[in-house]
């Protein structure tokens, strides 16, 4: 007698499929439709809502701007920060509520929500280190510690500030390194673009020059650059050649120093350096180096 291989299992039906789902979440073809088109409105209103959050944003920036294409103020900064801030938080806000707005029209979502609230609170108790995070990152913004275009240096990291949210900071330093910092880890903060910045150089003579006339030399290298058409601008305060800094092993030490706008003291440092390298190389003043002196033993073999 010949057995027949039993028949596969039928698949169920997808109508079958389809009308179960709809008798378990307790709607006919009308009411689907109606939701559905409840949904779509609500996406679109949800997409209108970050189109506007981006103008807003935007609308901010531009706002903030002085149109002095030299130079980032204070002012485009603090617009700079608000901008990421709101729209960052928005966006987040915007997308959660459309998410749980979409789920109610099919399920009730108080348990989940209640359900969320616990979750929530467990996770906060385990996650200290990024409620810690979220404190420190609010406390920053509240007291302007620094802002989006800021040049810092904060859990020994020192760069530019590209992105500022309440869970961290971004810097970018003067290698092109990303580095991303927790507000928690943030102890100590050193601004180095509020309100004014300074451009400091010294300067190592040979002990043989004379000290008179080599500060002399400076104060007017120093004047003619604070005059300079091209730097007048970036000048934000009286320079000042201190003098005798201290005497190192290769020379006397000299020191200078210009307050300039916020962010550019590393370009007049570069542009104080050659100039007085021009200068001293016209002068004949000698700049101190090191030099490495060896003794050679001519009677051992």
């Amino acid at each position: 007698m010949q057995h027949r291989p039993a028949a596969p299992p039928a698949l169920p039906d997808s109508a079958g499929v389809w009308k179960h789902l709809l008798t378990s979440l307790r709607l006919d073809d009308a009411d689907l439709l109606g939701k559905l088109l409840q949904t779509v409105v609500i996406l679109l209103v949800a997409w209108g809502a970050l189109r506007l959050l981006r103008v807003l944003a935007r609308r901010i920036e531009r706002t903030a701007q002085e149109h002095d294409p030299t130079r980032v103020s204070d002012a485009e900064r603090r617009g700079r920060t608000l901008a990421g801030l709101i729209q960052s938080i928005g966006t987040t806000l915007i997308v959660l509520t459309a998410l749980l707005t979409v789920l109610d029209q099919f399920v009730n979502v108080a348990p989940l929500l209640a359900g969320l609230g616990v979750v929530a609170l467990a996770f906060s108790l385990g996650a200290q280190g990024l409620v810690k995070d979220f404190i420190a990152g609010f406390f920053i913004l509240l007291e302007h510690q620094f802002r989006v275009g800021d040049v810092v240096r904060i859990a020994g990291v020192e760069g530019t500030v590209e992105r500022l949210t309440l869970r961290s900071t971004t810097l970018r330093d003067g290698y092109g390194v990303s580095h991303f910092v927790a507000n928690g880890q943030i102890a100590v903060v050193s601004n180095l673009t509020r309100q004014w910045s300074r451009a400091v150089v010294d300067v190592t003579v040979a002990y043989r020059e004379d000290v008179d006339r080599v500060l002399t030399l400076l104060r007017e290298e120093v004047r003619q650059f604070v005059e300079d058409p091209a730097w007048k601008p970036m000048v934000s305060g009286e320079p000042r050649v201190a003098g005798v800094e201290r005497l190192a092993d290769t020379g006397f030490v000299l020191r200078l120093w210009v307050d300039v706008y916020p962010g550019t003291q590393s370009d007049a440092e570069r542009e104080l350096r050659r100039r007085i390298k021009n200068r001293f190389d016209r002068e004949g003043i000698e700049i101190s180096v090191p030099r490495m002196v060896r003794l050679v033993d001519e009677a051992r073999p």
